[in-house]
């Protein structure tokens, strides 16, 4: 019979827990919510919240809604959404993670300081501000929504070719992004700047940061590895690599529905782990099921 553990350290950053919170004690009281966008890139965890009242809009959707309440998730939103929601007479219960939060000021700051810089004259052109994340993430469009726009996001080393690095330069990065994504793209602009200065802040979250040494040596432990997270999940795209490459038989599963158990006969200890967005409850559910199929 094999050991079945799940990782204690997996499951939803404390960011996620305050949104999901929010919202349960807002569906407790009223019945029912609007949540902007998905609540966490988890599919069974957004249908779970549904079936108690949680109705996921878009931003299209927002536009046509009035004398509603929103709850903006962790992800946190650019002030255009804020601006809506004041126009549509909506209540927003704001969930935006703390330390999404402070990033957004932290921009918003850099950017005004520059752009009142640049009309007293101080300086000849806006710094390049730059952010290291994925294009279309949630997060990413609501910190460059912080510099009206004008922020340039990276996602690789090979969107460097296209920029002028001999501008001033400002680097930021979404906050659950790889430590050595961020510092490969530091080191590369390092490498190529022919001018200008170059100020870069690592805004990476810890508490996703801080759970890579944790999963390498909870996969290193263990004849196989099932890492749970959603397909939107991007934090959990980097986290299941990262234990793929320390022990090759990790499993990628986002519900009990495309669970295969045959790669997990003859595995004596099977460790189950998930990404920040995912449920502890539905990393238990695999664990069940496994046990019982096995």
């Amino acid at each position: 019979m094999a050991v079945i553990e799940i990782d204690e350290n997996s499951g939803f950053c404390f960011g996620v827990v305050t949104a999901i919170e929010k919202a349960e004690a807002e569906l407790e009281r009223s019945g029912s919510l609007h949540c902007l966008g998905d609540i966490v890139h988890n599919a069974s965890e957004v249908e779970r919240l549904q079936q108690r009242g949680l109705d996921t809009i878009t931003h299209a959707d927002l536009k046509g809604l009035h004398d509603a309440t929103v709850l903006l998730r962790a992800h946190g939103e650019p002030p255009s959404t804020y601006e809506q929601a004041r126009r549509n007479n909506i209540t927003v219960i704001d969930a935006t993670c703390p330390v999404v939060l402070q990033l957004q000021k932290r921009i918003k700051t850099a950017y005004d300081e520059s752009r009142g810089r640049l009309e007293r004259g101080e300086i000849r052109e806006m710094p390049l501000i730059l952010i290291y994340g994925k294009e279309g993430h949630a997060e990413v469009n609501g910190l460059v929504g912080q510099t009206e726009g004008e922020a340039t996001v990276i996602q690789n080393v090979g969107d460097l070719d296209a920029l002028d690095l001999s501008r001033d330069i400002l680097l930021y990065s979404q906050t659950t992004k790889s430590l050595d994504g961020f510092r490969n793209i530091v080191s590369e602009i390092k490498k190529r700047k022919t001018g200008g200065d170059f100020k870069y802040f690592d805004t990476i979250c810890r508490q996703v940061a801080n759970r890579l040494d944790g999963l390498r040596e909870f996969a290193a432990t263990h004849d196989a590895v099932v890492f749970v997270c959603g397909a939107k999940s991007s934090n959990g795209k980097v986290l299941f690599e990262e234990c793929k490459k320390v022990n090759p038989r990790t499993f990628l599963v986002s519900d009990e529905d495309n669970l295969d158990i045959e790669p997990l006969r003859g595995a004596e200890r099977i460790g189950i782990c998930g990404a920040t967005s995912t449920p502890r409850w539905l990393m238990q559910r695999i664990a069940e099921i496994i046990e019982e199929r096995l």
